[in-house]
């Protein structure tokens, strides 16, 4: 808090454990978020969620991106953690830096490098998340502060990185999109931002007012109920959603991957009953913090071929339960009604074929472009 003003998530991933095999031996990282709100005072945050050990940062910065590797000149800031340049992240924590001075106006695109010294083997259990963004690995060095960053790898996740704030007027709001990776945008193309609540934060800046930072943690593979690669929903609705800076609003997005039961368990079949169980408690928590809360309905996936026998009637049969009950059951502050928007008409079970990516689950850059636009800019008044 600064007088009139206070913290407010402007970008956000949800720690999961990183895809594939990764390790790191004293390299650098340059990562590119796009915020949704601009500011003139930044923080990072750096997440160990899933390490098993605590992970050393040499040093970090940030600046305005330029393109590819690069910053643009004179915009580089050196990030501190409690005075110090470098800092050691506990297993399972995360780690705010200090306050920079930094004018970013908004859906600005910056770079976060930093530094890891030593080795980060991949039994370290490394934090990430895909990224449907380029990122950037260095060769052996830090190059933290370098303008043009030398690249030894390219990477489409998030390393560690799990937030970006920015210091906003006492009336900004924040709104936290929760959902698996039809919030996270799979299969959308890479550094094109199609994603929905991208489309949201293009919508919120065009709309002008009070701004409103806009925080992905949507995570591909999601679940309401079980895990699946990270925690499920109502396990990481504190981390995710509760402790986000500023936040003010919650869409929800889950449930799809409970019903479509990735792992074919017995154990792990889903009703519409469960489903909604696990969606009155998320709501429940969130008017318990006084945030409030939207519903998202479940978009159709019955023509996928991302995940063969997905799809059954009896599954189609809750989702249209879920669906009716987010609409009318009273629960949400309000309802963005994704499957009325992408739906076809003339076969309900499905995505019209201009809003579906091709494998009857994940939507089209166009069809995530819809989702967005779906929502209802009041909720944010």
């Amino acid at each position: 808090m600064a007088g009139d003003k206070r913290w407010v998530g402007t970008w956000a991933a949800a720690p999961a454990p990183a895809e594939g095999v990764v390790g790191f031996n004293n390299q650098t990282i340059r990562l590119n978020p796009r915020l949704s709100i601009g500011g003139e005072r930044l923080r990072v945050r750096i997440s160990n969620a899933y390490g098993n050990r605590p992970l050393i940062i040499g040093a970090a910065t940030m600046a305005l991106r330029d393109k590819g590797p690069t910053i643009v000149a004179g915009t580089g800031r050196k990030l501190s953690f409690g005075g110090r340049d470098c800092a050691v992240i506990a297993a399972g924590a995360v780690q705010y830096s200090d306050a920079i001075d930094l004018s970013v106006p908004p859906l600005a695109d910056v770079a976060v490098s930093f530094h890891l010294p030593g080795e980060v083997p991949a039994n370290f259990a490394i934090t990430g998340r895909y990224a449907r963004q380029t990122n950037y690995i260095s060769p052996p060095g830090n190059y933290a502060a370098a303008t043009v960053m030398p690249v030894g790898n390219l990477t489409d996740q998030w390393f560690f990185l799990c937030g970006v704030d920015a210091l906003a007027p006492s009336d900004a709001l924040a709104v936290v999109a929760l959902g698996d990776s039809l919030t996270d945008g799979n299969i959308s193309t890479i550094d094109a931002f199609c994603r929905w609540p991208d489309q949201l934060a293009r919508r919120l800046v065009a709309r002008a007012g009070r701004p409103v930072g806009v925080m992905n943690n949507g995570l591909g593979g999601n679940r309401i109920l079980h895990d699946i690669r990270g925690d499920s929903g109502l396990r990481r609705f504190d981390r995710d959603v509760l402790a986000q800076p500023g936040v003010t609003h919650v869409i929800v997005m889950l449930g799809t991957n409970d019903l479509r039961n990735r792992w074919a368990k017995p154990e792990e079949e889903v009703t519409a009953e469960h489903v909604i169980a696990g969606l009155q408690q998320m709501a429940l928590r969130a008017h318990t913090a006084g945030i409030k809360i939207v519903g998202a309905t479940l978009t159709p996936f019955g023509n996928e071929t991302y995940m063969a026998n997905a799809w059954s009637p009896t599954r189609e049969m809750h989702r249209v339960a879920v669906n009716a009950w987010i609409r009318d059951g009273g629960a949400f502050d309000g309802v963005a009604d994704f499957d009325a928007a992408l739906r076809d008409p003339e076969i309900p079970t499905q995505m019209r074929a201009v809003d579906d990516c091709g494998d009857g689950l994940h939507p089209s850059d166009g069809g995530y472009g819809k989702m967005g636009d779906t929502i209802d800019l009041a909720l944010f008044a």
